[in-house]
């Protein structure tokens, strides 16, 4: 990752390219606040220029500008804000797109006069790369990022934020034959001791031991046994105790009931893990004020002779039964295990992300976050990924959905005989694991956390880090609260 640091606007800038903003509107293409310097480098016909180059603002546009001479910085980069905003998400996608096209340059200052958190942010989003791979990677010569202002408290807060973001990211991107239950575990309890965590990893004989039905019977099909990570950050004078919870698939081909698309992106199934536990290593650095415990159940979903099968009950850490209605729906199993265990801390409230399922898309589509759960803590949540500049939807747990999970034969089945409202019913099955009391939300991130797509703003092909922004600025709600 990049460094930042502060350029004082009295100091000549020293830089392989310097990135500008600029607005649409009525009136035509205008130039951001911060780019006076650099068009007074140029005579004042940087606007021209750009105008001549074919720009228009339209968010993520970028054009470029050689400046043959005129200025000390050799390439100008100008990226569209859109009509005038003073939103922070704006200026952090602008940035981002902005960084991923000047990846090649060692040096880039971004003069724009805009709030410093969500700049940085959007800069060290978007200039993320996923190389480890690679046998040649493509160069990426980025080393020194600098901007027009901001305290050092400003600029620490969106480092920590955007290496949260990039950790979930690296995680998610890694193949499956790498990161499986066991090694995931390792890089999530390395990365928590790091940050000061208490650290716990519960093995297939611990879990067996404490009677995890779910996340044994979901693992079990696989050569690579399932585990259990608690991560915990106990603050002095904490004013809140919040619970994370995550769901750890690091393959699912759906089981015995195997799926037949997508694949090629089910290495994703573990964004939610991932996203809690960079998130409360995110807190530890940030020194917020409130408890937090993550619990990150991790399991391979796999066909095999010894794989769970439709039909099959499973008794739960909570003690209650589940018949198996279908091995494709096996997040909702494990996660339940999960929220279980969380709960014998005592929190004041849970929050449990996941990419749980395909009805998530097609109600909401590859961006949106849905949020359901008890309402207080649902609007929270949403509140919450407003602030920070994550997409979210408040949805409904209707509670005649929960006729559906009837089982002849156990408690409950983890997926009714019709499938309609398939998000919903899945929230409304882990409802059944959690208090009537408990402020608790469930966000379905099942899109928004694999982009599938091309490059955009500050977002690279393959694993977003959705829900670690929205973790964190919740837990600052909780915090203030």
């Amino acid at each position: 990752m990049p460094t930042i640091s502060v350029q004082s606007p009295t100091k000549p800038v020293r830089a392989d390219a310097v990135v500008v903003g600029v607005f649409s509107g009525p009136g035509g293409l205008q130039l951001a606040p911060g780019a006076e310097a650099v068009d007074g480098s140029l005579g004042g016909r940087l606007r021209e220029a750009l105008v001549a180059a074919g720009a228009s603002g339209r968010p993520d546009e970028i054009t470029k500008i050689p400046t043959l001479g005129l200025s000390d910085v050799p390439l100008v980069v100008a990226t569209g804000l859109g009509e005038r905003t003073e939103h922070g998400e704006t200026f952090r996608r602008a940035v981002g797109a902005a960084l991923r096209a000047v990846s090649s340059k060692a040096r880039v200052h971004i003069a724009l006069d805009a709030p410093v958190g969500p700049v940085v942010e959007g800069a060290l989003l978007g200039s993320y790369a996923f190389t480890e791979y690679k046998s040649a990677p493509a160069a990426t010569a980025l080393r020194t990022i600098t901007v027009p202002g901001g305290s050092r408290a400003e600029l620490t807060r969106a480092r920590v934020i955007a290496e949260a973001v990039n950790f979930t990211r690296d995680l998610v991107n890694t193949p499956p034959n790498d990161l499986y239950p066991a090694t995931f575990a390792e890089r999530v309890a390395a990365r928590g001791a790091k940050a000061g965590l208490e650290v716990e990893v519960l093995d297939e004989r611990a879990l067996k031991r404490g009677r995890f039905g779910g996340i044994l019977g979901v693992g079990q099909g696989s050569t690579r046994p399932p585990r259990l990570v608690r991560l915990s950050y106990r603050p002095a004078r904490a004013r809140r105790h919040l619970a994370l919870v995550g769901k750890g698939i690091t393959f699912d081909s759906g089981g015995l009931n195997l799926k037949t698309v997508n694949l090629t992106w089910m290495k994703s199934d573990m964004g939610g893990a991932a996203a809690a536990a960079s998130a409360i290593c995110a807190a530890a650095a940030l020194k917020l004020p409130v408890r937090i415990t993550a619990t990150l159940p991790m399991a391979e979903n796999m066909p095999s002779g010894s794989s769970y099968r439709p039909s099959d009950v499973l008794t739960m850490h909570s003690g209650r039964t589940v018949e198996v209605a279908d091995t494709d729906a096996e997040g909702r199993l494990i996660l339940a295990d999960g929220i279980s265990r969380a709960l014998q801390d005592g929190p004041d409230a849970l929050v449990e992300l996941s990419t749980l399922t395909g009805a998530q898309l097609v109600a909401l589509g590859p961006r949106l976050i849905g949020v359901m759960g008890e309402e207080s803590m649902r609007d929270t949540v949403v509140a919450a990924a407003g602030e920070c500049g994550e997409d979210a939807w408040p949805m409904p747990l209707p509670e005649h959905l929960r006729a559906g999970l009837d089982s002849a034969v156990a408690d409950l089945q983890n997926v009714p005989g019709e499938r309609w409202g398939g998000m919903l019913v899945a929230g409304r099955f882990l409802q059944e694991f959690v208090p009537a009391d408990l402020p608790w939300a469930h966000l379905d991130i099942a899109g928004p956390a694999y982009n599938n797509g091309g490059p955009r703003d500050y977002t690279p092909k393959g694993g977003t880090g959705a829900g670690v922004r929205t973790l964190i600025a919740t837990a600052e709600r909780l915090a203030a609260g």
